[in-house]
């Protein structure tokens, strides 16, 4: 059949008469063609750019805390680990009178991925009855070992295994690129995921699929060494602080650096999430179904609130001397060379002539915006109490933007922000009584389940 015979059409096709008459509406229309010889020649985001709302976004803040460098996660995904120890070394720092000290991003890396391993074993070990296409085992195998991750994922390894200075487990070329290290990773636990399960259905003893578990995980602790190196189990710390001082700490492990060196209380802190579908009612807890690292960890755990609330909570900490964790939807909106957002910077709808507003839940629903990068709030600018910009701390190295930090329009905030660690006692008490109650349980490949 020839599908261009106009008496044998196919339902649905597009038919060629229609491409004609929109190349000849195209052609007949001067903005399409003026924004086609803009966009081909320079990239959309600079056509598309509001210069006069970019000069608008000051970089000045009535509270900023930050006086030391931007960190560089380079081509890895750990932008979440990063976030978090540089909220760690915000507070070392100063017991150190170090400025610029910075805690091992590769270990934490190190053993993040290693109880992720036997996280997902274990999972494969519990979903055997299940069919390899069943969707819960199709979705975890096709996102084994990932870089990105949650705040409660990280408090599980910060607790178990502690923290080092850098300088004791620095960056290596896997650290910095992880592609090639978690391609061999994921080739081996998915492999490990097929012994395993077909030892379960073919009925071996708990003993037998825990030793091919223990062998499975001996590997990737090989793999993973090969690439990271040996992580410290003990150390003598000494440093100088920016004074030229000398300090002798001691002999120490990762969990007594990570007790000794700063003051934050990581169980006091709790996620809160602006989950914007109706369905999953504000002052809720929430949890995601199979996320997490630390087999026996805290579940990974959000409250559902407001973007108002969010920003009230931040603005306290920040004001009281404590920079803030946020996870958010890091590309939408950004414009690049200066490092600014600002929820109506670019207009892409001008450019094209074609309608692409959409709502924070329909962006959610429909798979356009989820949680993508996390950072550090160092700064907010306040007038009256209400917040106008936020100061933030990327994990970009210090070349890019304001020597690594970049500037959030308030307005931003509440279209592309989609969590914040704050206090538990900074919660309004009603809030405080949803952490009491049975979280709501959302499945594997939720939005909400997106990894930072």
């Amino acid at each position: 059949m020839n599908i261009h015979d106009d008496t044998k059409r196919i339902k649905g096709a597009l038919a060629p008469e229609r491409l004609q008459a929109w190349d000849a509406e195209f052609a007949a229309d001067p903005a399409g063609r003026l924004a086609m010889n803009a966009v081909t020649r320079t990239s959309v985001d600079e056509v598309a750019l509001d210069r006069q709302r970019l000069l608008g976004v000051q970089l000045s803040m009535s509270n900023r805390l930050d006086n030391w460098d931007a960190a560089d996660q380079k081509r890895s995904g750990r932008c979440w680990l990063f976030a978090a120890l540089n909220l760690l070394r915000s507070d070392a720092r100063k017991k150190l009178g170090v400025k610029n000290f910075e805690f091992s991003q590769n270990h934490a890396m190190y053993w993040d991925k290693i109880e992720r391993a036997n996280y997902f074993l274990e999972d494969m070990i519990t979903l055997a009855s299940s069919t390899p296409d069943d969707r819960v085992p199709m979705f975890l195998l096709g996102n084994v070992l990932d870089d990105g991750g949650q705040w409660n994922m990280e408090v599980a390894v910060f607790d178990k295994h502690g923290v080092v200075p850098k300088s004791l487990m620095p960056e290596t070329e896997s650290s910095s690129n992880t592609s090639r290290m978690n391609a061999s990773l994921r080739t081996l636990l998915r492999k490990g995921a097929r012994l395993l399960r077909e030892a379960v259905t073919e009925g071996a003893s708990e003993s037998t699929i825990d030793d091919m578990k223990q062998s499975i995980l001996r590997d990737t602790h090989r793999v993973l060494t090969i690439h990271l190196g040996v992580p410290p189990q003990s150390f003598d710390w000494r440093w100088n602080d920016d004074d030229g001082g000398f300090h002798d700490g001691g002999s120490l492990t990762p969990q007594q650096f990570l007790a000794e060196y700063t003051e934050i209380a990581l169980s006091d802190y709790v996620c809160l999430v602006d989950d914007p579908r109706a369905e999953h009612p504000k002052g809720r807890a929430l949890t995601v179904a199979h996320l997490g690292n630390v087999v026996g960890g805290d579940p990974v755990l959000y409250l559902n609130t407001d973007p108002d609330t969010m920003k009230r909570i931040a603005a306290e900490a920040i004001v009281a001397g404590e920079p803030v964790w946020f996870g958010c939807d890091v590309d939408p909106q950004m414009e690049g060379k200066q490092g600014i957002w600002a929820a109506d910077l670019i207009d892409y709808s001008a450019v094209y002539g074609v309608d692409l507003a959409t709502t924070k839940e329909e962006r959610v629903r429909y798979g356009d915006s989820a949680m993508t990068h996390a950072m550090l709030f160092t700064g907010v600018d306040l007038v009256d109490g209400a917040p106008q910009r936020w100061r933030v701390e990327n994990s970009w190295g210090t070349e890019k933007f304001d020597k690594g930090f970049c500037t959030m329009d308030d307005s931003w905030f509440d279209e592309y922000v989609f969590e914040v660690v704050v206090q538990k006692d900074r919660l309004p008490e009603e809030l405080r009584a949803a952490l009491t109650e049975a979280p709501i349980v959302l499945n594997p490949w939720d939005p909400m389940g997106a990894l930072a």
